[in-house]
């Protein structure tokens, strides 16, 4: 049978990153394209302890639970975030997701219209792109910098285009690693707010930071844009977030936290989607978050250390002849080093050569919806642990090489 695709399809089908995950389950292949922690840092102790007492003393766990989500779990990420992120809601603001990615597309299905402009800070996560142009939304880049989302630029592009939606993630964004400044968190704020523009924000990566400071600390200086609003109540941004880069990725728990309305609407959607979340999953993390034995606060310390440590090793391989070229800013947190190539080079055939030698990164082409980043990639340094992170180095040095002798 000849099956009729619709066009939209085309946007999951033509990534490269269908190659490389295809590729990624070989023994000997090092990725540095994909959004993984180190597995190896998971906190299966805990984990196991938690569903072993979850299924032996809760047979309603393995019930249907509310779409909504498990409601101790809304009420403990409520109380935490009052503490450690100056951000107050309640409950009844919080809906538990499939992750984030659930979370942006649940939004996208309930607030975006085909031909509608959504801006997204340039360059920005393959997975927004795919997320809203397959909604059938024209997906308009606006330039950022080292302090975060450039105000000129957005301002141009809000008169030009009458946009109804920012994605943006101020803390680490995906794949420049940058921290926005305060000063760029209230401007983005204020124009949004002047022109009516709800802001997705995205808080990801916002635990991971290495500067050794308390999570009250680093929120004091750099607050969320949700926290800046009133905490939904300036009704103008969505909070969106996971344990995936804490906890594990397979639990599949994140969040999206806003007004009343908002969360409403976003948890109709969902009961259309998958009537709810696994509120297994969500048991085991609820019961583990209570535990006396894990402190997760504790446990994003360590991944702090390590992630800081292998972030340090990544730099130091970027000295070697091969990268002499390049040109990278050290991120102060996050996942990603986003790397401009020695001129001359084109990711997606310098791509094609590292995976011939077992290795591969995410070419910055997928990180435009306008196709320019032919000259960048991003490099993820959490994922492969410390001998990985070496050869793996070496391999994409090697590619570099060849590449460069050439010309």
């Amino acid at each position: 049978m000849q099956y009729s695709f619709a066009a939209r399809t085309e946007v999951m089908l033509s990534s490269p990153l269908h190659l490389i995950r295809s590729l990624a389950n070989r023994e000997s292949f090092i990725s540095f394209a994909e959004e993984l922690p180190a597995e190896e840092l998971f906190p299966v102790s805990s984990l196991e302890a938690a569903a072993a007492a979850v299924i032996s003393n809760s047979p309603t766990a393995l019930q249907y639970g509310e779409p909504q989500g498990f409601l101790p779990l809304r009420e403990w990420l409520s109380e935490d975030w009052k503490r450690t992120k100056r951000i107050d809601v309640g409950p009844d603001q919080i809906l538990l997701t499939t992750g984030v990615q659930q979370a942006m597309d649940l939004l996208a299905r309930v607030y975006v219209e085909p031909g509608d402009r959504v801006l997204v800070e340039s360059p920005a996560s393959p997975g927004y792109l795919q997320v809203f142009k397959m909604q059938g939304a024209v997906v308009i880049p606006v330039d950022s910098d080292q302090n975060g989302l450039i105000p000129e630029r957005l301002l141009e592009q809000i008169e030009r285009t009458q946009p109804k939606l920012l994605v943006a993630s101020p803390n680490f964004s995906n794949p420049t690693g940058v921290l926005w400044s305060l000063e760029r968190r209230k401007e983005v704020l204020d124009l949004c707010r002047e022109h009516s523009i709800l802001i997705i924000e995205d808080n990801s990566y916002g635990d991971l930071h290495f500067e050794k400071l308390s999570q009250r600390e680093f929120t004091s200086l750099y607050p969320s844009l949700f926290a800046l609003d009133g905490s939904g109540s300036g009704q103008g941004v969505l909070y969106i977030g996971s344990f995936s880069k804490t906890i594990a990725p397979a639990l599949r728990t994140g969040w999206a936290a806003g007004s009343r309305p908002l969360i409403d609407m976003l948890a109709a959607a969902k009961q259309l989607a998958d009537w709810q979340s696994s509120t297994l999953n969500q048991r085991f993390l609820h019961n583990m978050l209570e535990s006396s034995a894990f402190d997760i606060h504790e446990h994003i310390k360590m991944l702090n250390r390590e992630y800081d440590t292998r972030l340090k090793l990544m730099n130091g391989l970027l000295q070697r002849p091969a990268w002499q070229d390049a040109s990278y800013v050290i991120p102060k947190g996050g996942m990603f080093i986003w790397l401009q190539l020695p001129d001359g080079l084109d990711s997606l055939a310098l791509l094609k050569c590292a995976l011939g030698k077992g290795a591969a990164f995410l070419p910055g082409t997928l990180c435009y919806p306008d196709g320019r980043g032919s000259g960048w990639i991003r490099l993820n340094f959490t994922h492969p642990g410390r001998d990985e992170l070496l050869l793996g180095m070496n391999l994409i040095g090697e590619a570099i090489g060849e590449f460069t002798a050439r010309s």
